[in-house]
């Protein structure tokens, strides 16, 4: 993890109510991953929302668009790869997952937007054991 904060002073938002709701429970599953740097949620940070999480079964087809709380969050491909492996572990492999940063959020678009959809180099920084142990904090922090 790095020393210093990118984003000292994120803005954080209120959780949003749980209401069961089956076209949106799909977003169960990724609105609560931890932040990297900070003891939120993507979420509370703004980052998720629900209409930026596009789910086809029929298709088998999963689209999320985030936005990073600034334009060089050196996070963003840690978060992108924290989406594709919850995502990953709550649907059937020939689900299609597609992962992007919103258009305009970030000073290296398409270059996250590559490496978060490119199977190499997912696995390879899964392979990491530091940063899959970043990824897993993330993950399964129950300090939220």
């Amino acid at each position: 993890m790095t020393l210093g904060l990118i984003n000292a002073n994120p803005i954080v938002h209120a959780k949003k109510e749980r209401v069961a709701r089956c076209e949106d429970s799909h977003c169960y599953f990724v609105r609560d991953i931890r932040d990297p740097e900070h003891p939120y949620s993507l979420e509370q940070l703004s980052v998720l929302s629900e209409e930026s999480i596009s789910v086809d079964d029929k298709l088998g087809r999963i689209l999320i668009t985030f936005t990073p709380t600034i334009q060089h969050c050196s996070m963003a491909t840690v978060i992108g790869l924290c989406l594709r492996v919850k995502l990953q572990e709550c649907f059937p492999p020939h689900y299609k997952v597609d992962i992007k940063v919103s258009p305009g959020s970030h000073a290296d678009e398409e270059a996250v937007n590559k490496q978060l959809n490119d199977k190499e180099r997912i696995a390879a920084a899964l392979e990491n054991p530091n940063l899959r142990q970043l990824v897993d904090e993330c993950l399964y922090s129950n300090e939220l």
